[in-house]
This record gives structure tokens, C-alpha cells and sequence, in this order.
């Protein structure tokens, strides 16, 4: 019985040894943890394409709300601006009429009061004023506005060529070395895709912001036209 003991214990410290010397532990394996990349490094992963299209969305960004704000401006209206404007020019008052627009200061106002400007000329004449004016309003509304329609075409250009040399990179590194080595060519894969995803968020973002704007500066317009036909029915009412 103790021989057989003694047998069991020889063989449980045997098998330890041999588990050791073969590198080998009783507990479980640990599988491998795959790394993940934040944003910032991603990013990074696009070489110098990224700089020009960070540049970009910086830029679409700031003219998308400072051209918000200008339009967002311009919209404000009184209602009670044409009713008193109204009143002040059928009882003859131009120039309470005038200071009227010049306290509002907004492009109705403005327009309306070119249009004060040349009471006493024929009506086509103030109508044309009114219309030019209104152009040149139009205009102030519409400034960077292209600007911005160039980067959302640029911007995937961009996204582009950076696919196009990440690929040349990762084309270049493979040609070098006599077996392919899969870490090699990872950096030009990399920025490649990154490029291409990020030029296309760009372009995406300043398409958007575009049409956004486009679509405000049309209600404005929208706006003056309706102000410059209630002026002129205005001058054509009978004076009382």
C-alpha cells in the first residue's frame, strides 16, 4: 500500500516538472485583448491629408454659424412695422417714416427706406431702387456662401488623394522587402481609409450646412419680395 502511494506521488511530481520545463501553467489561457484606437489616433493615422481637411471643417463650421446668425438676423421682423410706416406716410410724414427704417435696421428697412428716397418719381423708378437694393441685400446674405459649396467638393478630393497615397505608400513598402509583411503595409492601408472616411464627413458636413443656409437666405428673399409689393400697393393707395 505504501509502495503504491509512493508510486503516485513520484508520478504526480514528474508530470509537475515536465508541465514546467515545457513552459507550461495549470491555469487557463488568456485570450488576447485587441486594441482599441480612440479618435485622435485614428485621426493621426491619416498622415498630413488631415491637417488640410481639419482646416476645412474648422472653416465650414465657423462661416455655417456665423452666416446663421447674419440670416437669422436679417429675418427678424416687426409686425407692426409696415402698419406704422403706413400710417406715418399717409399722413405725410417721410421723414418720421425714414427714421422709422433707419431705427430698424434691418434689409426691409433699408430697402423701404430707398424706396422713401425716391418718392415724387415716377413708380417704376422707385421700383427699380427697391430692386437693386434688394440684390445687393441678397448679396451681403449670400457672402461665403460659395466658400463653403467649394468644401463640400474639395473635401472628398482631398479624402481622395490621401486614399491614393496611403495605397502608393503601402505599394511602395511591399515592393521593398521580399516577403509581405502585414505590419508594413498596414500604415498606408491605414491612411487610406482614414483619408477617404474623413474627406467624405467633411464634404458631408459642408453639403449639409450649404443647403441649410441656401434654404434660409431663399426664406428672406421670399420675405423682401412680399415687403416690396406691400410698399409699392402702399404708394398706390388714394391719399385720404
Amino acid at each position: 500500500m505504501q509502495i503504491s502511494i509512493m508510486l503516485g506521488h513520484f508520478l504526480m511530481q514528474t508530470q509537475i516538472m515536465t508541465s514546467d520545463s515545457l513552459g507550461l501553467s495549470a491555469s487557463p489561457a488568456t485570450a488576447p485583448q485587441t486594441q482599441e484606437l480612440s479618435i485622435l489616433e485614428l485621426t493621426l493615422k491619416g498622415g498630413v491629408i488631415m491637417i488640410p481637411l481639419g482646416l476645412l471643417s474648422v472653416l465650414a463650421v465657423y462661416i455655417f454659424v456665423e452666416r446663421l446668425l447674419t440670416i437669422g438676423k436679417a429675418r427678424k421682423y416687426d409686425p407692426m412695422f409696415m402698419n406704422t410706416l403706413r400710417q406715418h406716410i399717409q399722413d405725410g410724414r417721410l421723414d418720421a417714416a425714414r427714421a422709422l427704417c433707419r431705427s430698424a435696421d434691418t434689409p426691409v428697412a433699408r430697402m423701404i427706406e430707398k424706396g422713401l428716397s425716391r418718392i415724387g418719381r415716377p413708380l417704376n423708378d422707385i421700383s427699380a431702387a427697391i430692386e437693386n437694393l434688394a440684390r445687393l441685400e441678397v448679396y451681403r446674405l449670400e457672402n461665403r456662401l460659395n466658400l463653403l459649396g467649394t468644401i463640400a467638393g474639395a473635401a472628398p478630393m482631398l479624402g481622395f488623394l490621401g486614399t491614393v497615397l496611403g495605397m502608393i505608400k503601402a505599394l511602395y513598402n511591399m515592393s521593398n522587402q521580399p516577403e509581405v509583411n502585414v505590419a508594413l503595409l498596414s500604415g498606408g492601408i491605414y491612411e487610406a481609409m482614414v483619408t477617404t472616411v474623413g474627406g467624405l464627413i467633411v464634404g458631408i458636413m459642408a453639403y449639409v450646412f450649404y443647403n441649410l443656409l441656401v434654404a434660409q437666405v431663399d426664406k428672406v428673399v421670399n420675405g423682401l419680395e412680399a415687403r416690396a409689393i406691400e410698399f409699392m400697393d402702399l404708394l398706390n393707395e388714394p391719399s385720404k
